[in-house]
């Protein structure tokens, strides 16, 4: 139960609803050319979720370990970032707590923030399923299952001003795709597994679903797209975890109707043509670039959670998320010059307020984080876009290769908002 102020959050113990608002079904669209792709329709809620491993599934694993076998190049890389990392070790314990606070020290929450446990602990249970999934070790599945079930069997609640948004939408998605990586463990105990799906909806669900239907009592403009995608990407996540189709169906709806910042078409906000074509401008790219980067690594997740459902979020509009891909990676890590679109943000109650971007913003420019490789080989390997078409992708799949993850790059918050790994679970031939 939450009640909502402009500029703050009070959140209320008590029974949580699960609701979901009612999907209404676009009429289907008549067979389009091949590699166009203009909408997603959603199935019916009664069709289950497809649980092949949420981000990963069975023939990448098997993919994988044929390479390893192989001693190929680039997964063996990515391979000995995995099991060098701290987090994905056998003597990693969890640090869970009742209470998990982003926006302390507030007036809505004067205890300080902890939201670092779990943003540590969810790395080390997604890496160490990772470990357990390739090299077939038990011992790994145990650790990182400890770590999910000491989470549920604590965590009440998630508390804060209005940055419990970023916490339910982060750690959210994170913590559901672990969940489902390790769905297939055999000692995972049946009560244990169905009370971890509960934790996910109380206090991870609920939250996400008030900030993306509210926005806190805002307008919807107000959060930048990072806020409404790590959000949409957690209810994702929960909805195949809970093999909820309803709740599948409503993040696949607002991606692409939403009136949050989070809808695709508002994410990448601008696609631009001419000389410019093949690139599209990021709404948070006259904010800084820190956050920018933020966009892809979330939004690639979210593309390959729903492709590995049927729905190729890759594709959407002529393969829009590319052009942003490609947007952000030449001025970041070519670190050259791109266009811009004049963006007016309205914000506050009622749009109140309104400020004007008429330039790309170079602040926090040449951030590094691991969120290049998986855009980058399904645009090449799946849906087979030439060089020219993906050439900066490349360079920032080159810049962080072999890519880690959280661990391996900052210590705050901005080093865990995506898992990474991606040099060893998306590279194709």
């Amino acid at each position: 139960m939450y009640t909502i102020l402009f500029g703050a959050i009070l959140l209320v113990t008590g029974a949580c609803k699960h609701d979901v608002p009612e999907i209404i079904r676009p009429t289907p669209e008549p067979p389009q050319e091949e590699d166009v792709v203009s909408v997603i329709d959603t199935l019916e809620p009664n069709i289950p979720m497809k649980h092949v491993g949420a981000l990963h599934t069975p023939e990448d694993f098997a993919r994988i370990k044929a390479k390893l076998d192989a001693g190929e190049e680039a997964v063996t890389a990515g391979w000995d970032r995995l099991i060098n990392n701290s987090h994905a070790q056998l003597m990693r314990t969890a640090s869970p707590v009742v209470k998990l606070v982003r926006g302390g020290g507030s007036r809505e929450e004067p205890d300080p923030d902890n939201y670092g446990n779990a943003m540590r602990d969810v790395a080390a249970a997604y890496q160490l399923a990772l470990r357990w999934k390739i090299s077939g070790d038990d011992a790994y599945a145990e650790t990182a299952i400890n770590i999910l079930n000491a989470w549920a069997a604590t965590c009440e609640r998630i508390s804060g001003d209005t940055n419990t948004a970023l916490a339910g939408g982060i750690y959210g998605y994170q913590f559901a795709v672990a969940g489902e990586l390790l769905r297939d463990y055999d000692g995972w105990e049946a009560q244990d597994f169905e009370a971890y799906k509960q934790w996910m909806l109380d206090v991870f669900y609920s939250l996400n679903m008030a900030f993306l239907t509210s926005h806190w009592g805002t307008c919807d403009s107000h959060y930048w797209a990072n806020w409404d995608l790590a959000n949409i990407a957690s209810v994702m996540a929960i909805g195949i975890l809970t093999d909820n189709r309803s709740i599948y169906n409503y993040a696949v709806d607002y991606l692409q109707n939403g009136n949050g910042n989070g809808n695709w078409y508002k994410a990448f906000n601008h696609v631009f043509d001419g000389e410019n074509a093949g690139l599209a401008q990021i709404q948070e790219s006259g904010r800084d670039q820190g956050h920018t980067v933020m966009v892809i690594g979330i939004a690639g997740h979210i593309a390959q959670l729903a492709w590995n459902q049927g729905d190729d979020f890759y594709g959407l509009d002529d393969n829009r998320f590319l052009k942003a891909c490609e947007y952000v990676a030449k001025y970041n890590v070519a670190n050259l010059e791109v266009p811009f679109q004049e963006y007016t943000r309205r914000w506050a109650a009622n749009c109140a307020q309104t400020e004007i971007h008429t330039q790309i913003s170079n602040a926090g420019r040449g951030e590094t984080r691991p969120v290049w490789a998986g855009p980058y080989y399904h645009y090449t390997k799946i849906k087979d876009k030439d060089a020219q078409a993906t050439q900066y992708t490349e360079l920032g799949m080159k810049s962080v290769y072999p890519e880690g993850g959280g661990g391996n790059y900052s210590p705050n918050s901005g080093g865990y908002d995506q898992l990474g790994f991606g040099t060893l679970m998306y590279t194709l031939d």
